[in-house]
C-alpha cells in the first residue's frame, strides 16, 4: 500500500530521557500541590514525602519509575484490560475496544510509533460562546449545544461527539449532566465529556448505565467519562483531585491531563514547558495507582507557550507544531501510550483563511507524529467561542487530510497496464468503463472547495467557502434529528436529570443570581 508512512519527530532518545529525567527531579525536588487529604495519605503510603499543613508532596523517583514501568506492563496486548479476548495470565478483562476521552479514543498498544490512517476526530469542548451562522457571537445556550451535537453527529469525518459549547443559561454546576443528557439524546458517537465535581461523576454513570444498558455494560465500554487537570504550575486542586479519585475507585479509565504554557505557567522555553507538563501527568500517575493498583490509566500533556502580547494561551502557531509534536513523541516512544492531542484549533476569531491554515496544520502535523487523534474541532477565538459553519470548514479540512494520508494501492490490478495497452497512444482514458468504476475511490470530491471556472463560479447562487458551509450546516439542522435512543431510556435520563436538579448539592452549588 502507497500510503504516507514518514514520521515527524522532534526529539532523539537522549533527548527524551533528558526531559524525563528532569521531570522526575522536579517531582523530587520541587513536589506538587495537592489539596486532597486523602490524595496525599495515599500518597505518603506509597513511599512519597508529604507536608500536610502545606498540602504539598515530593515523589520519590522510584515511586515514580514503578508507576511508569506498570503502565508500560498494562499496554502490552497480552495484559490489556481493553482486550475483547481475555489472555491466560491476563488481569480481569473490563474493557473491549476503545474509550473515547477527551479528544481520542484510548487505548493500549505496543505497536511502534506511526501514522495512524484511521484516527479519531472529535467535537467538543464546553465553549462559553457560539458564532452563529447570522454571524452573531453570543453566549451560548441549550439549543445551541443541541444543535451543535446534531452537526456534528451528521458530518462523516467526526468520530467521537462531545460538548462543543456550554449552555450559558443551565445553572454552572448543573451544566455537565444537564448538557451530557442532551449528548446521548443526539448522537451515537459519544466522546469524553467533563465532569467538575464528585457528584457530576454518580450522575454522569446513572446516564452512562441507560445508555450502555446495565452497570455491567458501562464497565465493559466505559462512555461519559470525564477527567482530572492539573493547574499549572504543579497544583491539583480539591475538585480535581476528588473527579480523578472517583473514576479510578470506579475502574475508569483516567489520565491526569496538564496544559502548561511556557512563559506564563510554565518556563519560557519549549524544553521546560514540556518537563513540567511531563512531571504534572507523572504525578497523576502514582497518585493513580497509589489510589488502585488496578487503576486504568495513562498520562497526557498538551504544552504550548504563551502570547507574551496578549497573554492568550495559544492552540496553533509555528512555535507551538515541535512541541506538540514532542509531546506525542514522549507519549509514544518513551512512554508506550499512544494517544491524541489538541488540534484543529485557530487562534482567529472567525472563520477566514487564518483559521484554515491554523486548523490545517494542527490536525496534520500531529498526525505526522503519531497522534492517534485530534480535537476538538469547530471551534475559534482560542476554542472560547463554537462556530457551526467552522465545524462544517474543519471536517472537510479533516477528510481532506485522512485522504492525503491513505495514499494509494500500487499492484497489478492498480497499475493497469491492460487498461493502458486498451487505450493506447493518444487515446482517452475519461469513457474507459474502468474509468468509472474507479474514480470515486481514488478520487477525492469535495463538497466545499472549488475547482471551477471563473464562468461557472460567477453563476453560482452561494459563492465562497464560508458562505457554502454555513448552507451546508443549515440543511443539516433543518434535515438531521438522529434518535440514539429508545422512549424508555429518554424517559430514565430525563428523571436522572430532574433528580440532579433537585440535588440539594446542586442547589448549595449554584453561584448567586443562578
Amino acid at each position: 500500500m502507497g500510503r504516507v508512512s514518514g514520521m515527524v519527530s522532534v526529539l532523539d532518545r537522549d533527548e527524551m530521557q533528558l526531559i524525563h529525567d528532569a521531570a522526575l527531579r522536579v517531582l523530587d525536588e520541587v513536589g506538587m500541590r495537592i489539596e486532597h487529604t486523602e490524595a496525599l495519605e495515599r500518597l505518603e503510603a506509597a513511599g512519597c514525602r508529604v507536608d500536610f499543613d502545606r498540602h504539598e508532596v515530593r515523589f520519590a523517583p522510584g515511586v515514580v519509575e514503578t508507576a511508569v514501568a506498570r503502565m508500560r506492563r498494562d499496554f502490552d496486548p497480552g495484559r490489556s484490560p481493553f482486550r475483547s479476548q481475555s489472555l491466560e495470565g491476563a488481569p480481569p478483562q473490563r474493557y473491549s475496544g476503545h474509550v473515547p476521552m477527551r479528544y481520542t479514543a484510548m487505548y493500549f498498544s505496543t505497536v511502534a510509533r506511526q501514522v495512524r490512517h484511521e484516527f479519531s476526530i472529535n467535537a467538543g469542548g464546553f465553549s462559553p460562546f457560539v458564532y452563529d451562522l447570522e454571524g452573531r457571537r453570543r453566549p451560548a445556550t441549550l439549543d445551541d449545544v443541541r444543535d451543535a451535537v446534531r452537526l456534528a453527529d451528521a458530518l462523516e469525518e467526526i468520530n467521537l461527539v462531545g460538548l462543543p459549547c456550554s449552555a450559558s443559561e443551565v445553572p454552572a454546576a448543573l451544566r455537565p449532566v444537564v448538557m451530557a443528557a442532551e449528548l446521548v439524546k443526539h448522537t451515537r458517537k459519544i466522546g469524553g465529556i467533563e465532569a467538575w465535581s464528585v457528584k457530576d461523576v454518580e450522575y454522569l454513570t446513572r446516564i452512562g448505565e441507560v445508555v450502555a444498558g446495565s452497570a455491567e455494560a458501562l464497565c465493559r465500554q466505559p462512555i461519559l467519562v470525564g477527567y482530572g487537570e492539573a493547574r499549572s504550575p504543579l497544583c491539583l486542586d480539591h475538585n480535581m483531585a476528588d473527579v480523578f479519585i472517583a473514576y479510578i475507585k470506579a475502574g475508569f479509565p483516567q489520565s491526569l491531563d496538564t496544559m502548561p504554557a511556557g512563559g506564563s505557567t510554565a518556563p519560557a522555553t519549549s524544553a521546560g514547558t514540556l518537563t513540567l507538563g511531563i512531571a504534572e501527568t507523572l504525578g497523576g500517575l502514582a497518585l493513580a495507582y497509589a489510589v488502585s493498583e488496578n487503576a486504568i490509566v495513562s498520562i497526557d500533556v498538551c504544552p504550548t507557550l504563551t502570547d507574551m502580547r496578549t497573554l492568550i494561551y495559544p492552540y496553533a502557531g509555528a512555535d507551538r507544531i515541535p512541541l506538540v509534536t514532542a509531546a506525542m513523541q514522549m507519549l509514544h516512544d518513551f512512554y508506550g501510550r499512544p494517544g491524541g492531542c489538541h488540534g484543529g484549533k485557530t487562534d482567529a476569531c472567525f472563520p477566514g483563511v487564518q483559521a484554515g491554515v491554523e486548523k490545517a496544520l494542527s490536525i496534520m502535523f500531529p498526525l505526522l507524529a503519531g497522534a492517534t487523534g485530534v480535537g476538538t474541532l469547530g471551534h475559534v477565538e482560542n476554542a472560547v467561542t463554537f462556530s457551526p459553519e467552522q465545524l462544517v470548514i474543519d471536517n472537510e479540512i479533516a477528510g481532506y487530510i485522512r485522504r492525503m494520508l491513505q495514499g494509494f494501492e500500487v499492484n497489478e490490478d492498480t497499475i493497469a497496464f491492460d487498461v493502458i495497452r486498451s487505450v493506447g497512444i493518444g487515446g482517452n482514458y475519461l469513457d474507459h468503463p474502468e474509468t468509472a468504476s474507479r474514480f470515486r475511490q481514488e478520487f477525492w470530491l469535495s463538497d466545499l472547495m472549488e475547482r471551477k471556472s471563473w464562468e461557472a463560479w460567477q453563476q453560482d447562487e452561494v459563492r465562497g467557502f464560508e458562505a457554502r458551509a454555513r448552507a451546508r450546516a443549515r440543511q443539516i439542522l433543518a434535515e438531521h434529528h438522529p434518535q440514539p435512543l429508545d422512549s424508555a431510556q429518554m424517559v430514565e435520563i430525563d428523571r436522572i436529570v430532574a433528580a440532579a436538579r433537585r440535588d440539594p448539592w446542586y442547589r448549595d452549588a449554584r453561584p448567586s443570581g443562578s
